[in-house]
């Protein structure tokens, strides 16, 4: 992302909290993974939207109107010693040089100043109940404030979580975010056609996952969006299953649910497809009406239409399907009301999709489900998971299918980012055996 897509952003949330806000967003810290090990550093989704920000334990301040700049961000120092054992850092000079910050503090300031930018403000803006230690901090602010209400100081009376203003904003995405999200789509539909092609009995579940992790590095998205689930024959019925090492078997159908983050973006693809290369007949049937179900779904991803919309038509389609393969019995209408599906398809079709994988904003409005409206990205994902059970005929039994894509809202309907993963099963079959 540019300077400018930043400071647009900084703009856009200065104007929606107002002159008398002012908003707090801390970024992520280091975790600990064991002993001097830590977890990869991932810098929190909302902070780094603003700022471009990607060092840990930094402060950023959004002050509207403030006389000496609206954006103030508390950092690290540069330190050489330090930064020989674990890396570049930007220091006050590069918060300001780099990234735009108006003025910028040490970390070892924040106590003293953060209370000087508070005072006057009438509404303070920040992540509230997300961190215990987050809150007292931000309280014992407000407290210094307010300790000096006789020498004239004005502590904020309102407190407001950022989240319903911000999450809104990354809800809906500019161009630089849909070229982003689009580039991430493509990657990782790459890694799943190479799954497609390598793939044969008696590799390792673990084996894809490699390959995955790889296809996806070198064309440069180091990080996955989420832990991948690759699973074969009855693993492909755990949902989220992420064990990775089984035996691959002749006959089964894999199931694999991956995509790449890039640039902060995720992406996130679901394909289920033969290990031999070649669908059976019962495997084809039920692959065939998840399809079907996917590609209705899709149709209602749409501006002007509801979010259940998707769901409630890939519903439909499937609890249909499996009336006509004697797997549920009934009235049609009677079955979706009574939500009879559930034992096969037990989550819902999809999620907001953005720098998070299950990306922020709300589904609902004052109750009612919201619109769609271009910019919004989402996945649509419906699935089928028959375990063994004396309930299910033999030949479907053990087979877990979900096709899953990323599907950008547009001016006149919909993108499928994600549509350079082949999903129609001849065209599978096709990549696989070529």
């Amino acid at each position: 992302m540019t300077a400018a897509e930043y400071k647009r952003r900084r703009r856009a949330l200065a104007n929606a909290i107002g002159p008398n806000g002012i908003a707090i967003l801390p970024a992520a810290r280091e975790v600990v993974r064991n002993r001097d090990a830590h977890y990869p550093f991932r810098q929190n989704s909302d902070f780094v939207y603003l700022t471009g920000f990607s060092e840990p334990d930094a402060f950023a301040v959004i002050a509207p109107k403030r006389k000496d700049g609206e954006y103030v961000l508390f950092c690290r120092p540069r330190d050489p010693e330090r930064e020989q054992w674990d890396g570049r850092r930007a220091g006050i000079e590069g918060a300001t040089a780099q990234f735009g910050a108006d003025q910028a503090y040490p970390l070892s300031e924040l106590d003293t100043v953060m209370p000087t930018l508070i005072d006057g403000r009438e509404r303070l803006y920040f992540a509230i109940g997300s961190d215990a230690a987050l809150d007292a901090r931000v309280m014992g602010w407000v407290n210094r404030v307010r300790a000096n209400v006789r020498a004239g100081a004005c502590a904020p009376e309102i407190f407001v979580t950022i989240e319903s203003v911000l999450h809104e904003m990354r809800l809906r995405k500019s161009p630089a975010e849909i070229k982003q999200m689009r580039r991430a789509a493509e990657i990782s539909a790459a890694a799943h056609r190479r799954l497609m092609q390598i793939c044969g009995p008696g590799m390792n579940e673990s084996r894809l996952e490699a390959e995955f992790h790889h296809v996806c590095a070198v064309s440069g998205a180091r990080d996955q969006a989420y832990s991948p689930i690759v699973g074969g024959g009855a693993n492909a019925c755990i949902l989220h299953y992420v064990e990775n090492r089984a035996p691959l078997r002749d006959g089964d159908l894999v199931l694999i649910d991956a995509g790449c983050e890039l640039g902060g973006y995720a992406s996130d693809i679901t394909r289920t497809f033969p290990v031999n290369g070649r669908f059976s007949a019962p495997q084809r049937e039920l692959y065939e009406l998840v399809l079907e179900a996917q590609t209705a779904a899709i149709g209602k991803a749409k501006p002007g239409n509801l979010w259940n919309e998707p769901h409630d038509e890939a519903v439909k389609v499937l609890t249909k399907g499996l009336v006509h393969l004697g797997l549920l019995k009934g009235k049609l209408a009677e079955l979706i009301k009574e939500e009879a599906h559930k034992p096969y398809y037990m989550h819902r079709t999809g999620h907001w999709l953005g720098m998070d994988v299950h990306d922020v904003g709300s589904y609902k409005q004052k109750g009612a489900w919201r619109s769609f409206e271009p910019g919004m990205v989402l996945t649509v994902e419906p699935g089928l998971y028959l375990a063994d059970s004396d309930e299910i005929p033999e030949p479907y039994r053990q087979i877990g299918i979900r096709i899953e894509d990323d599907v950008l809202i547009t001016e006149s309907g919909n993108e499928i980012l994600s549509a350079a993963a082949p999903k129609d099963p001849d065209a599978i079959e096709s990549l696989m055996a070529g």
